[in-house]
């Protein structure tokens, strides 16, 4: 059993190296290619939980795979995409007046050396409001959508157990995406979430309201070999569905 476990892992692992874009997703050079980022947990927090159930201690968890992911894009269309890195801007603030280290300049240090757009939101009417208007969306349409964070069976949490331990005040629930457009996005365009759980319902919300199907995880994502610049990848059990 642990070497058949050991197997799935390293495969599991050698998947989530590089993610290409799928053949049929129509990235038009002109379009806007959004990674939603979510904050992280404060160790505040994480100290009260079982030592077995710390899981997010470090705070560029969702940061870093963004990161990697932008890296990714750039190299499969010879740099030509826009890349917007929208980031759930309290968290890190609170994260990083506990930390006391300047982790706004260090996320603003992406934008500028990848040459991307970075959208800082503070609530969920900001993202819908940018989803829907951000842009010129008779013209530029939302070619990719991928999230990076804590995430359940309904919701993308954007601050879970950065202001309450083990909660959320700061979500994108299921029944919020009758919010978005559907004409903001392009046919063929790629969504991805990598949080644990999405798609065990979410994708299936996502997909009803945008008409865009969305890869999300059956069980938990692990983002533990991010700083190997790695992507997140299943947890043993689990799977990617849309």
């Amino acid at each position: 059993m642990k070497q058949r476990l050991s197997l799935l892992l390293s495969l599991a692992l050698l998947a989530a190296v590089f993610q290409p874009i799928p053949a049929e997703a129509k990235l038009d050079p002109s379009d806007e290619y959004i990674l939603l980022v979510g904050g992280p947990a404060l160790l505040h927090w994480e100290n009260f939980r079982r030592e077995e159930h710390r899981h997010d201690r470090w705070w560029g968890n969702f940061v870093r795979a963004a990161r990697i992911r932008i890296e990714q894009l750039k190299k499969a269309t010879n740099e030509e995409i826009n890349i917007t890195l929208m980031v759930y801007k309290p968290g890190y603030l609170t994260r990083a007046y506990e930390d006391d280290d300047p982790l706004i300049s260090y996320i603003e240090s992406v934008r500028d050396k990848f040459g991307v757009r970075l959208v800082w939101f503070s609530s969920t009417g900001e993202l819908v409001n940018y989803i829907n208007r951000g842009q010129n969306r008779s013209k530029m349409k939302i070619s990719g959508f991928e999230y990076y964070g804590h995430s359940n069976k309904y919701c993308f949490v954007f601050d879970y157990s950065n202001e309450i331990l083990g909660a959320s005040k700061c979500f994108l629930h299921q029944s919020q995406l009758s919010q978005f457009d559907r004409k903001a996005f392009a046919r063929g365009s790629y969504c991805k979430s990598w949080g644990c759980h999405s798609g065990e319902s979410f994708s299936a919300a996502f997909r009803k309201a945008t008409g865009r199907k969305m890869i999300g995880a059956v069980g938990k994502t692990d983002y533990s070999e991010v700083w190997k610049q790695t992507l997140p990848f299943i947890s043993p059990g689990g799977r990617w569905t849309s």
